[in-house]
C-alpha cells in the first residue's frame, strides 16, 4: 500500500481542489450531473490563523478564480457581504450560490484590499481540473525525485530537447502494471528518436526497485518518497501520465488505464518527436 504519510498527502491535495483520490474511476452520469450543478471556484485554500481569512494557496489555470484575477498567495477575506475567518467561510458561501451567478470576492494583496468579480462556472471532473491547470503549461519542477534504475536525471530541466512520457504510478496499483508494458514498448520503439519514458512512484526505493526488477520495466524509474513531485503535478488518481514535448511543455495528460487511448498517444509522440528542437 502507499505509505499513510503519502496516501493523505494525496487525498489532502485532492479534498482542496474538490478531486477525487485514489485510483481512476470514471465517474457515473449521475456523479458527472451532480457536479455539473455545483458551482466551482477554483482554489485550494489555507487558514492563515495570523491574519485571518482564507489564504490562497493555488489557483486552477483557467478556473473562474484565475479568470477573475485571483492569485496564489492572495488571502479571501469577503465573499459579497460576508466576512471570511477561514476557508469554511469560503466553501459555504460559493456553495449558496448558483452556475452563472457573480460575487464580489475581497483579497488582500499586498496589505491593499482588491475586490474582484467571480463568475462561477460548473464544478469539473478532477481529470478537467488536471487538464486545465497543466496542458500548455511547463511542467512542474521536480523535487526529491530519486533514481531507482535506468536513465532518470535528476531534473525535468535535462530533459529539455527530448519527448518525456512521465508516468505516475505505484506497486500495489493494478491498471498501473498494464501499462507499464505499453511504456516499456514505446521506449523501445523511439528511445533512439529522442523519447524518454519515465516512472515515479511515491513509495520506498527499495520496494519500487524490487518490482520493477520482477517485472522488468524497461525505462527509467524513480522514487518521490515525500511526494513532493507528486504533489507539484496534482496527482490524485494512479496511473497518470504526463506528456511532455521538447520544450517542457505538458501537450496531453492520461488518467487511468485506457487501452482505446493508447493508439492516440502513440500518434502524439510521433507528432512530438517530429517537432523540431527548441532553440537556447
Amino acid at each position: 500500500m502507499m505509505p499513510l504519510r503519502i496516501l493523505r498527502r494525496v487525498f489532502v491535495v485532492a479534498a482542496l481542489l474538490g478531486c477525487a483520490g485514489g485510483v481512476a474511476i470514471a465517474p457515473t452520469n449521475a456523479i458527472a450531473e451532480q457536479r455539473a450543478g455545483r458551482p466551482w471556484l477554483g482554489v485550494a485554500m489555507d487558514a492563515d490563523k495570523d491574519a485571518g481569512g482564507a489564504k490562497v494557496k493555488h489557483v486552477v489555470k483557467t478556473s473562474p478564480a484565475h479568470k477573475a484575477g485571483i492569485r496564489d498567495g492572495d488571502r479571501i477575506v469577503k465573499v459579497d457581504a460576508t466576512r471570511v475567518a477561514a476557508p469554511a467561510d469560503v466553501t459555504r458561501a460559493v456553495a449558496a450560490r448558483g452556475v452563472g451567478d457573480t460575487s464580489a470576492i475581497t483579497v488582500v494583496r499586498d496589505s491593499k484590499e482588491i475586490t474582484v468579480r467571480v463568475t462561477f462556472a460548473p464544478f469539473p471532473t478532477s481529470d478537467e481540473m488536471l487538464r486545465m491547470d497543466h496542458v500548455g503549461s511547463f511542467a512542474p519542477a521536480w523535487k526529491g525525485v530519486t533514481s531507482v534504475s535506468g536513465n532518470v536525471p535528476t531534473s525535468i530541466g535535462t530533459l529539455r530537447g527530448r519527448v518525456v512520457l512521465l508516468d505516475f504510478w505505484a506497486t500495489w496499483c493494478g491498471p498501473c502494471r498494464l501499462v507499464a508494458p505499453k511504456l516499456g514498448a514505446l521506449q523501445s520503439r523511439y528511445g533512439a528518436q529522442g523519447l524518454s519514458v519515465i516512472g515515479i512512484a511515491a513509495e520506498p526505493r527499495e520496494d519500487v526497485a524490487l518490482f520493477a526488477q520482477k517485472t522488468g520495466m524497461s525505462y527509467g524509474v524513480a522514487v518521490d518518497v515525500k511526494g513532493e513531485t507528486s504533489s507539484a503535478h496534482t496527482i490524485a488518481s494512479l496511473p497518470t501520465l504526463f506528456v511532455i514535448d521538447k520544450r517542457g511543455v505538458v501537450r496531453d495528460i492520461v488518467v487511468g488505464y485506457d487501452p482505446s487511448r493508447d493508439a492516440q498517444v502513440e500518434a502524439l509522440v510521433k507528432t512530438l518527436l517530429a517537432e523540431p528542437a527548441p532553440q537556447d
